[in-house]
């Protein structure tokens, strides 16, 4: 599975998340009539907001990315994996936590409040870090893939050969046209 679509489906499944987790605590808390939980969810997903949008800048995104690329086997084939396996193996901690949490949320709404802002602050982090990792992939001219692993394990990568898509390896300048 391509790096870059990984991290697309982490954005994707945190923001779901985070969704789901704000409508379990607006209904739970609602029909408890508990403004405190709201007002303090309200306070709590705006500090998320804040926080994941400090720590989403894309200057941070590429200095998060930078030692994991540079760690990268390079291979000159494709990987074989199915990327469906690869997703699952490590987004289902993703879904386990908002699944508890929403289920805890259904009875204590302040624990799907609290769900909900964790994973704001993770899908705003983790949105520039997929444009981050494109943008390496175009200048260099190739494709980082996730290899099969554990959820619990770091994640590694290898690096293989993609396409430069029409253009010179860099240091060489286009010639003219012809006169």
């Amino acid at each position: 599975m391509q790096f870059c679509d990984l991290l697309r489906m982490t954005v994707l499944l945190a923001a779901g998340g985070a969704t789901a987790l704000g409508a379990i605590t607006a209904l739970a808390a609602n029909a408890d009539n508990d403004t405190r939980t709201l007002l303090v969810a309200a306070v709590w997903w705006t500090a998320a907001l804040v926080i994941g949008a400090i720590l989403g800048r894309p200057g941070r995104a590429a200095e998060a990315m930078r030692p994991l690329l540079a760690e990268a086997r390079t291979t000159p084939t494709l990987p074989t994996d199915n990327p469906n396996r690869v997703a699952i193996s490590r987004l289902w901690p993703l879904g386990a936590f908002a699944l508890v949490a929403g289920v805890l949320g259904i009875f204590f709404p302040g624990v799907a409040a609290v769900g909900t802002g964790f994973a704001i602050a993770a899908a705003l982090t983790l949105r520039a870090w997929g444009r981050a990792v494109a943008a390496i992939e175009e200048r260099d001219g190739v494709r980082f893939y996730v290899e099969p692993g554990s959820a619990l394990e770091p994640v590694s990568l290898v690096r293989t050969p993609g396409l430069r898509k029409g253009r010179p390896p860099g240091g060489h300048q286009p010639e003219p046209p012809p006169a």
